[in-house]
């Protein structure tokens, strides 16, 4: 059956976020022909099961099981492959609904003329704005992001409060025709996670597929509750800040990123022995191991 729209989550060990995510997208009452691909990857649990056991029939639902983790990238490609509709919607399984979100991103994508990627605004579960799209990591940017807190202040990441042109928005929850994300090839196969909305979209704008901050469909986003520690996260964004600049930016920007990388996780790793913080030293000792450019 041909579908207007494909929502795609993928699933890993998470059987309340699924269960959550997927029971709020139901309940937005989506108007358009939707169906709904899980893509798990391996989890210690059986969605099978969850599915069959749940009150979710009255949506067609698709579940691709693979043997190992693959990664967020690829597996989202997997149910891409799998998808019927004209659009996608990428999202996390730490994604919850609100009000009409999809059917505003759907109505918003389908008038625009030309191929775009559209994010939604996020939220903290407290309803105040999450920091979800930014500028791409240059050098100034990637410096602020280390050592200025770009973060907490607005300078590498924010949450515009209009509907507006970005660089890149949160892989966590996005819209794309399913034909514009096929030409692009999906996301880079190489990145296991963290990174890989912000390549594809790089990708996309020298394309010219614009991605645009959609504030008026807004989702809570329970942001890192799929990583089981906060050690993950830096040594996925180091390995995701040198594969992205490998791939996308000259020689000498690779070297000061480099630089700064190192710089970072040399800071790091001596106050968190200063402090007996064995985490931090241990995570910023083996970011510093996990440098590969020269």
């Amino acid at each position: 059956m041909i579908m207007d729209l494909s929502i795609i989550i993928v699933n890993f060990n998470n059987p309340h976020l699924l269960g959550t995510c997927i029971s709020t997208i139901i309940a937005s009452n989506p108007h358009m022909k939707y169906e709904i691909i899980i893509v798990d990857n391996a989890s210690n649990y059986d969605v099978k099961e969850q599915i069959a056991n749940s009150k979710w029939q009255t949506v067609p639902i698709s579940l691709i099981q693979n043997k190992t983790n693959i990664g967020f990238g690829n597996a989202n490609n997997k149910g891409a492959e799998k998808a019927k509709g004209k659009y996608l919607l990428f999202l996390n399984t730490d994604i919850e609904v609100l009000d009409d979100a999809i059917n505003a991103m759907y109505a918003f994508i389908k008038n625009q003329d030309t191929d775009v990627i559209v994010g939604g605004k996020l939220l903290n579960p407290d309803k105040t704005p999450q920091p979800s799209s930014g500028p791409f990591f240059t050098i100034p940017v990637v410096f602020a992001m280390l050592f200025l807190k770009g973060d907490r202040i607005g300078l590498t990441r924010y949450s515009p409060r209009e509907i507006r042109p970005v660089d890149w928005v949160s892989g966590a929850c996005f819209m794309i025709k399913r034909e514009a994300f096929r030409a692009l090839e999906g996301f880079d196969r190489q990145i296991f996670m963290y990174m890989e909305e912000v390549d594809l979209m790089y990708r996309a704008g020298k394309k010219g597929i614009q991605t645009i901050f959609y504030s008026e469909a807004q989702f809570i986003h329970l942001g890192a509750a799929t990583s089981t520690s906060r050690t993950i996260p830096i040594l996925n964004i180091y390995d995701g800040l040198q594969y992205f600049y490998h791939k996308q930016y000259p020689v000498q920007d690779q070297r000061i990123l480099s630089f700064l990388l190192k710089t970072k996780a040399r800071i790091s790793f001596i106050l968190g022995l200063a402090v007996g913080n064995e985490q931090v030293a241990r995570t910023y000792r083996e970011a510093m191991r996990r440098l590969v450019i020269t």
